[in-house]
């Protein structure tokens, strides 16, 4: 029988799995069941930025964008550099309406990354 975690009998390899089995869900077009997976590895693994910005994206994908804006905010606060995250972020803010602050972090993400996606949205031209 193999070692448990805590009481909830959940392993480290489980979290592992949770954590993979949520990326085929949002790739399946299914966010709100890999927030469901993430929340649980969330919880025992807070410091998890990889976690934390794949339900930042499930959030934003279930239009949730308040989740979504704090979510990709915490993970800028743990990787600044983060350029994907400061697009997604930006993106976010453009769905909310809020001009200023996505064509900030849309700027931000081109000059760390200049990507052809993150460049075209930072509109440095106007």
């Amino acid at each position: 029988m193999p070692q448990t975690s805590g009481p909830s009998g959940r392993t480290p390899e489980t979290h592992v799995i949770d954590f993979r089995a949520a990326e085929h869900l949002l790739a399946s077009r299914d966010p709100r069941g890999a927030v469901k997976l993430l929340d649980g590895v969330i919880d025992v693994h807070p410091e998890n930025t990889a976690a934390r910005l794949l339900r930042a994206r499930a959030f934003f994908a279930a239009a949730q964008l308040r989740p979504a804006e704090l979510e990709f905010s915490l993970v800028l606060e743990r990787e600044p550099d983060n350029a994907f995250a400061h697009y997604a972020l930006a993106r976010t803010y453009e769905r909310q309406g809020r001009t200023h602050p996505a064509k900030r972090h849309f700027r931000l993400a081109a000059a760390l990354d200049p990507n052809p996606e993150y460049l075209k949205a930072a509109r440095f031209d106007g």
